[in-house]
């Protein structure tokens, strides 16, 4: 009977330890995620950008996987969606 209610107790810990893991971790980075996949959704032409390199840089032009980015007169550089780190003025969203 004393086995039984020590496995009973494990099994609870163990459960109890998981539901924290989920909400401290898993679901503030799916929310966050999320959040990311949206802002790279809404994307247009002429948006301000900063890339997770830290160019900043305005769109010309959006491909399937890629945009182009204006950083400076007459240059322009093609860099992955994924590359956009966020939007000035809707990071704080």
């Amino acid at each position: 009977m004393e086995q039984a209610q020590g496995w009973g107790l494990t099994i609870f810990y163990l459960v109890f330890f998981f539901a924290i893991f989920y909400l401290l971790i898993i679901r503030p980075q799916q929310k966050q995620q999320k959040r990311r996949q949206e802002m790279i959704s809404k994307l247009k032409v002429d948006d301000r950008v900063v890339t997770i390199g830290g160019l900043h840089g305005r769109i010309t032009k959006i491909k399937d996987d890629t945009v182009m980015l204006r950083i400076a007169d007459k240059v322009e550089v093609e860099v992955n969606k994924n590359a956009i780190s966020y939007v000035p003025g809707q990071e704080a969203k």
